[in-house]
């Protein structure tokens, strides 16, 4: 059959097919075609199957459409034909022919090019790679807009500039699904390997032009439940009996509307009120919550912020205790305000410790001249020494504050103490909390590994040459329980700590970050910090982490509908039972996942329905609920799963079991796992979705073209594998931010984004297109910004243009570029301000400020710099595939489960 062994595509280091049938895609590294001017012919791109009774598909005939960039594929926007038993796969033309006109999509060419020597026919520019991926997606979703009117959408991906339009489902921001049509039949999910999970950031902000969830008030009545598994009322309920009754979308039971709550049925069975209330039609709202839903039934006071400042000799050597005092004052002018509840001021308190071995209390009453001191030696038996005065209102206080502020540097500015204390001061927070009755975050400023005799005491347990070992559990799981038993206890009263770390040896942040982890807080870390380098990056985390958006004392739990439920949580919280995620706080930027299995077959299914309800206490103290739902489809084949799947959100998700399966069993074992499930991804895909074709072609589905490069990411990652380079601290960091974050911040985490800037035009604005992660693309003469949202470096070639390096840096040379400078100085030119745009652009969207690296080519920076280029060959392992070899490993994987 003509075409059936699909053709070798041009290109790819093989004769070149004449008139092909399509043409290639622009910059895809293809010579152009004789013939190309010529519209495809008929029946060549795609020869028609005998027997298949398929009509040519409509659109392949023609010339591609101007500004379409290329003929539209079948079974994309397409029914499936008659007579085909299968809907076609997007991407691939019948005969195996790619039906995007780029090798990716279809097949690569035969088995002999993929295992001899003549390996270089393997051409790197003919993979998938997502530059290309996030450009399609881009103009298809070109309105600009994504409507969440329809159960099972798949939303654009992160990378994609769009607002949400919410008409019934959470957006994407707030909640993505790694698939949006599920299996009906549990075994056909477990044959795939796809997982179902689903990644929550219940917090996040929406975007300008969005519109933030309302806040339903029903007052005494309170939320309207339903009565069995107790969902809350959204768009998913249908109503009966005229409007009396509704029936619940989860469980499938009927609950009586209350009285209060009656709204008569238009002629199709929907309310009369449908569409003046935000629960009825909207995916995600806020309802006010009763005294039920509050601690012992009494509403809560506004929470409160408590900072606890190490002024040991170190932090006041190194001017931290100085920074922090002196930019205080304007950090707290941005505490964050309850704008949903009509508030317009803050309500937030706010309190102050310093510690070293004993710990300061300072009692800022608004009556006071001036704060008053008292110190707990005995930390032993902590306890708070003061009743009132410790947890104070900003504007009442702002003199008394004030005041403690100027004389914190000098009272500790010629002290000699070493010692510090931690776990003693994480207690003394959490007790003040108590005693004040409320809920909120204690944010310390910490710098030596605690060693000092109290509680909390940790030893000096540092050996990176067990990372990348069976043995690295031994350094990446706590050294004790004490951090997460008190992380617990925090959780018990509201309180969640934020930990900034300023250490300049060995911390154990594996131990220390788990009272971070269980209450829902954050950890930052500033080692080898210095003032006049670092204060910048440490005082713009310290503002954002304070003004974001934030709740506390919060508890959440997933409901879906039966026949499947949520069984494993990942993320930063403290769960007593197996259902709800409990966390002290919650805060915009985080992500909580969590795994969706089957517990029988689906069929009289019409649908996935998935609600998260998370109840909180405001920063004005009100107590509420913001409930996300989310629907996706059910399907009885796998062509339809493979076709609606969001790969960033399966890798995300992989990401946080992965590492958290680190804890269970060896790195080995992770690494061959994500391998292996990698392979079965793509062999169940080609067994059963992909049309017949020889061997030799690795036939990827279309929206998971993408998955052994980034399955490779994820493998060859600091947070999974980073080894003795990185260190056992530097490890467990990298593993508590990947277990917090949300799918924007993990694409560019694993794929990190590479942006030319020597070649940027002055009159353009905006952030220029990324090039691929490999040194392939890295040119002598070329300037270049890579970032991770963790680093940030900025690479310069030795050839690059004098005249660029002068307008930027203000020197005559690459090699006289002061490279130990940690930021970019706007210079009075063109150029340097647009260079300045585009860094302050690419830092400003991420959740931590990064650390600007200037690694000049040839320097010994530069294996820094190509350590993160991650199609290449990793520097530190010889274990790390390059993307090249992984894909070759993943078709011969494959070919042997399939054989």
């Amino acid at each position: 059959q003509p075409g059936m062994g699909m053709p070798p595509q041009p290109g790819m280091g093989m004769p070149q097919q004449p008139g092909m049938g399509m043409p290639p895609q622009p910059g895809m590294g293809m010579p152009p075609q004789p013939g190309m001017g010529m519209p495809p012919q008929p029946g060549m791109g795609m020869p028609p199957q005998p027997g298949m009774g398929m009509p040519p598909q409509p659109g392949m005939g023609m010339p591609p459409q101007p500004g379409m960039g290329m003929p539209p594929q079948p079974g994309m926007g397409m029914p499936p034909q008659p007579g085909m038993g299968m809907p076609q796969q997007p991407g691939m033309g019948v005969g195996g022919q790619p039906g995007g006109g780029y090798p990716s999509a279809g097949g690569y060419p035969g088995a002999g090019a993929m295992n001899q020597p003549q390996r270089k026919a393997l051409d790197p520019d003919s993979m998938p790679n997502p530059i290309q991926v996030m450009a399609d997606d881009k103009a298809t979703h070109s309105t600009g807009e994504f409507v969440t009117n329809e159960k099972g959408k798949v939303p654009p991906l992160v990378t994609t500039h769009f607002l949400t339009r919410d008409q019934g489902n959470s957006g994407p921001r707030m909640m993505r699904s790694t698939m949006y049509s599920v299996p009906d039949n549990p075994d056909m999910k477990k044959q795939t390997g796809v997982p179902l999970g689903l990644v929550m950031s219940p917090l996040a902000e929406a975007a300008p032009g969005e519109y933030p969830p309302p806040v339903v008030n029903l007052g005494d009545l309170g939320p309207v439940r339903c009565l069995r598994c107790k969902a809350y009322m959204s768009p998913f309920m249908t109503f009966t009996d005229g409007g009396k009754r509704f029936q619940c979308s989860f469980c499938k039971a009927t609950t009586e509307v209350p009285q209060e709550y009656f709204q008569h049925l238009d002629h199709t069975g929907q309310r009369m009120d449908k569409y003046e209330r935000p629960e009825l039609c909207l995916g995600t709202y806020d309802i006010v919550a009763t005294k039920d839903y509050c601690r012992d039934s009494k509403p809560p006071n506004p929470p409160g912020i408590l900072f606890a400042i190490d002024v040991s000799y170190p932090m006041v050597k190194e001017g931290i205790v100085h920074l922090i005092c002196q930019n205080m004052k304007d950090i707290l002018k941005n505490l964050p305000i309850d704008h949903a509840a009509g508030i317009t001021e803050t309500k937030m308190k706010v309190g102050f410790m310093t510690y070293d071995s004993k710990i300061n209390f300072y009692n800022c009453n608004s009556l006071l001249a001036q704060p008053q001191q008292m110190t707990v030696g005995d930390v032993e038996d902590m306890f708070v020494p003061l009743a009132e005065g410790l947890m104070v209102d900003l504007d009442k206080s702002e003199a008394v504050i004030d005041s403690l502020l100027q004389s914190i540097p000098a009272m500790f500015a010629e002290t000699r103490e070493t010692e510090t204390v931690l776990g003693p001061v994480i207690q003394a927070g959490k007790e003040a909390f108590k005693a004040a009755g409320m809920a909120g975050k204690l944010v310390v400023f910490h710098h030596n590994l605690p060693v000092a005799g109290a509680p909390g005491q940790l030893k000096n347990r540092d050996d990176r040459k067990c990372l990348g070992t069976e043995k690295e559990k031994t350094v990446l799981s706590p050294q004790t329980k004490f951090y997460n038993d008190l992380g617990q206890e925090c959780v018990g009263v509201g309180c969640s700590v934020d930990l900034f770390l300023f250490n300049n040896a060995y911390i154990d942040i594996a131990t220390l970050s788990q009272v971070c982890r269980l209450t829902g807080g954050q950890l930052y870390k500033y080692t080898y910090f210095q003032a006049d380098l670092d204060g910048e990056r440490f005082i713009s985390d310290l503002t954002h982490n304070i003004s974001r958006p934030v709740v506390f004392d919060a508890i959440m739990r997933v409901r879906t509908s039966t026949g499947v439920r949520p069984t494993d949580f990942f993320g930063s919280f403290y769960m007593a039972n197996t259902t709800d995620m409990e966390l002290a706080s919650v805060n915009s930027d985080m992500a909580l996942a969590c795994e969706i299995k089957h517990d029988d077959k689906l069929t009289d299914e019409d649908g996935v329905y998935i609600q998260a309800a998370l109840l909180y206490t405001s920063v004005s103290g009100q107590r509420r609920l913001r409930i996300c739902n989310l629907a996706l489809a059910t399907c009885d084949n796998m062509g339809e799963l493979y076709r609606n799947c969001d790969l960033d959100t399966v890798v995300n998700f992989l990401a946080k079991q992965n590492i958290s399966r680190l804890m269970e069993t060896s790195p080995k074992q992770v690494k061959e796992g994500l391998m292996s499930q990698c392979a079965t991804i793509l062999a169940c895909y080609r067994k059963n979705c992909a049309s017949p074709s020889s061997a030799g072609q690795l036939i990827l589905p279309e929206c998971m073209k993408l998955l052994p490069l980034y399955t490779n990411c994820l493998i060859k990652s600091d947070a999974l594998s980073g080894g003795s380079d990185l260190g056992c601290d530097d490890r467990a960091f990298h593993m508590s931010c990947v277990s917090n974050m949300d799918v924007a911040s993990s694409v560019v985490y694993f794929y990190p984004r590479l942006i030319p800037l020597h070649n940027i035009s002055t009159e353009e604005t905006g952030v220029p297109d990324q090039v691929r992660c490999t040194i392939e693309k890295v040119r002598d003469d070329g300037v270049y910004l890579l970032e991770n949202g963790i680093h940030v470096l900025l690479f310069v070639g030795l050839a690059t243009d004098p005249a660029w390096i002068q307008d930027v840096f203000g020197v005559a040379t690459a090699a006289q570029i002061d490279i130990d400078k940690t930021k970019l100085v706007e210079r009075d030119n063109p150029m340097s301000r647009r260079v300045c745009e585009i860094y302050r652009a690419v830092t400003e969207a991420r959740a931590r400020t990064m650390k600007l690296t200037i690694v000049r080519q040839r320097d010994k920076l530069e294996i820094v710099f190509k350590h993160f280029l991650c199609e290449d060959r990793s520097t530190a392992s010889d274990s790390h595939f390059s993307y090249v070899d992984f894909l070759c490993h993943m078709h011969k994987e494959i070919r042997a489960m399939l054989s």
